[in-house]
């Protein structure tokens, strides 16, 4: 089991890279998580409050990953090491 300071990738996290990679967002969403800082909580309720509206573009497991990583800091930064250091095409 790992420390709490250093989040598990989650299985989202490949399809999320994948995606970004097809619209070629991937650095740019890493630099809005890292600039986002305490906004971030705001975009999680966004997505908690919004889930019904959300629901057509991810699964309510998706939903509440994405407001997971944006909530918890230590998660937002492991999916930003995670995006820079996954394996570009």
């Amino acid at each position: 089991m790992q420390p709490r300071d250093v989040p598990s990738p989650r299985k989202e996290w490949v399809c999320w890279v994948e995606a970004l990679d097809k619209w070629g967002l991937r650095d740019f969403a890493a630099w809005v998580l890292e600039a986002a800082g305490p906004l971030s909580l705001v975009g999680a309720q966004f997505i908690y409050m919004g889930q019904p509206f959300l629901r057509p573009l991810l699964s309510a497991d998706g939903l509440g990953a994405l407001a997971q990583v944006l909530e918890d800091q230590n998660e937002r930064q492991a999916f930003v090491g995670f995006l820079r250091e996954a394996v570009q095409p």
